[in-house]
């Protein structure tokens, strides 16, 4: 009798398990928020067999929909995704807002308050709602030492339409003159970059994408990148005329944040349910032709979503204002 074949999503599950039963304890400095590690692994989705959007949680579809457009579009103003009610960056400039501001001795707004002005103020939004040199304009237009901008998606299109044999088709967004102390103050994009390389590759027919996450909270976060970048496989291989292959996700140091334990254990009782599938409704010829509405998710059946709280570490900034915090006590 044939062997069934263990469901892809188990991938996921397993890597649940193995960080509850050997990760490694870390403190973030910036915040002391405590997480559970592990270093160096890796799961494979072959996109063949359905579109690896986890059903053991239910994962916002629509945020994952407009975070990529957001990205491939190279744009780095969160006003487009508030705009299209996706709160999913919000964290991240607030509390920038409030690094900034802070100095100033004025009231600050709270977090809904900011949201709503960078939703109805083009001005506020202008000021407060970007977050340069990240994957939008990092992916779009990377900043050179002269005025000249890279292309870095459409550059891996040109490549690979040059030679399918392309071992160099990479897409980087690490930075190291925007980010952590390598930046000075008035550059930094007070950013953590996470899921900072990926290389597209042409493997017997078909299109497969590597992704390197450097950083990755795998039970919130990791669940928006699996879909995201296999998502991205899937319009690479559409635009220049493959079939998808595999989406690889490679991870440096991949985490359970303490707070998320019970909910990583309440989700490890669930079973997984068949993947759902991705269809285009057009013809894709280039990157600008993508649109959020000509993407359709079919199927797609999950077991109900599981709240927590996001934990916003990392970045320039971090730990002065943690410092400045307990000095008000």
């Amino acid at each position: 009798m044939k062997k069934e074949k263990k469901h892809p999503e188990y991938q996921y599950l397993d890597l649940l398990k193995e960080i509850l039963e050997n990760g490694d304890r870390k403190v973030d400095q910036g915040t002391d928020d405590a997480s559970y590690s592990l270093f160096g692994k890796q799961i494979r989705f072959d996109l063949s067999e359905g579109f690896p959007l986890l059903t053991t949680k239910k994962v916002y579809w629509k945020g994952v929909l407009h975070e990529l457009y957001w990205f491939m579009a190279g744009m780095t103003n969160i006003k487009y995704l508030v705009d299209n009610n996706v709160h999913i960056w919000d964290d991240y400039p607030y509390r920038i807002y409030k690094i900034k501001s802070g100095l100033s001795g004025k009231k600050l707004l709270t977090k809904e308050e900011f949201i709503e002005k960078i939703h109805n103020d083009k001005n506020f939004a202008k000021k407060w709602g970007e977050l340069p040199k990240i994957y939008g304009e990092l992916w779009r237009s990377w900043p050179t030492r002269t005025k000249r901008t890279i292309d870095q998606i459409q550059w891996v299109v040109d490549e690979i339409k040059k030679d399918s044999n392309a071992h160099n088709a990479i897409v980087n967004s690490w930075n190291p003159e925007y980010l952590y102390t390598m930046a000075e103050k008035k550059d930094t994009s007070y950013f953590p970059i996470c899921h900072n390389m990926y290389q597209v590759n042409i493997i017997k027919g078909r299109l497969c994408l590597n992704l390197y996450q450097r950083s990755a909270d795998i039970f919130l976060g990791v669940p928006f990148n699996i879909a995201s970048y296999a998502l991205l496989t899937i319009i690479l291989a559409k635009i220049l005329g493959y079939k998808p292959g595999e989406f690889i996700h490679t991870f440096g140091d991949v985490h359970i944040y303490e707070k998320h334990l019970d909910q990583v254990k309440e989700q490890l009782k669930r079973k997984p349910l068949p993947f759902p599938k991705i269809k285009i409704n057009k013809k894709l010829k280039s990157i600008d032709d993508f649109k959020p509405e000509d993407v359709i998710l079919e199927n797609y059946e999950s077991h109900p979503p599981i709240k927590a709280e996001l934990s916003v570490t990392g970045g320039f900034g971090t730990f002065d204002s943690k410092r400045k915090n307990k000095n008000k006590k």
